[in-house]
């Protein structure tokens, strides 16, 4: 696609599930890559799956350690000598009735989905107003617009990252600043294994309905789409995605729906 053509994109959480999707399916284009999560020897891996893997650098990255967001920030820049488009997409979810979920287990979804992407956000923001130009992607969910039982922390999370970047779009508007919300439903990735429990210890199984969502590769297709498109917000799933709708013509309706639906 010649709209990428010679951007530079960074990608959090790219070293597996929809970031490692994106990685592959970028690498086919004339861009250049920044991958990033944790683990290098994984992001290591995932270079090597790609194609023009010259065009591919790995910077490991703990969106939990925000105060050193502004030197994560300078050497990305380093690396290429500019960012374009950042993919905010790494996070993690949680499964978990709330009477029974510490708090423990609520902060560290606010700081990794939420503060982590947030503090990467504003340390890359003078960048972008300075080159009058930049893309945040931000993989929200359906969460983000309507909620459902045992996700009370993701849920909010995901609410919270709509409320900071819609601020972000309009008061960066006048600098060329774009904002893409991604909004999956179910994808077929690990999402739902690596997902905390009440103590904060992992799920470690798939659900049926993650297990029957939309293969990784198709979604990953569907919103690079809507970030050539520059949407604003992108709804990408199976039946699920039309819940964003029923909540705008009825909020009590979604409640029962969901409720019907006994997703867990």
């Amino acid at each position: 696609m010649k709209f990428f053509d010679n951007k530079v994109i960074w990608i959090t959480g790219a070293s597996s599930g929809i970031g490692e999707a994106l990685a592959l399916q970028f690498s086919n284009y004339n861009c250049k890559l920044i991958l990033s999560s944790r683990r290098k020897d994984v992001l290591v891996a995932v270079k090597a799956k790609c194609t023009n893997q010259e065009h591919i650098a790995v910077l490991p990255l703990d969106l939990a350690n925000t105060d050193g967001m502004p030197d994560v920030v300078k050497n990305a820049i380093a690396i290429f000598g500019t960012i374009d488009i950042l993919i905010n997409n790494g996070g993690i979810s949680q499964r978990s009735p709330i009477i029974e979920t510490t708090i423990d287990v609520d902060r560290k979804l606010i700081e990794i989905d939420y503060l982590g992407t947030v503090a990467l956000s504003k340390a890359l923001l003078p960048h972008f107003v300075a080159n009058r130009s930049g893309h945040y992607v931000v993989v929200s969910s359906l969460m983000g617009k309507f909620s459902s039982s045992y996700r009370s922390a993701y849920c909010g999370a995901k609410h919270a990252l709509h409320g900071f970047f819609d601020a972000l779009r309009l008061e960066h508007h006048k600098d060329n600043v774009k904002v893409t919300m991604i909004c999956p439903g179910f994808v077929n990735t690990n999402v739902a294994r690596n997902a905390l429990t009440a103590d904060g210890s992992q799920q470690g199984y798939q659900d049926d309905m993650t297990q029957n969502g939309l293969e990784v590769n198709t979604f990953a297709k569907k919103m690079i789409k809507a970030i050539r498109k520059q949407k604003f917000e992108a709804y990408i799933g199976k039946f699920e995605k039309f819940g964003v709708y029923v909540k705008r013509l009825s909020p009590r309706l979604i409640h029962h729906m969901v409720l019907r639906s006994k997703v867990k």
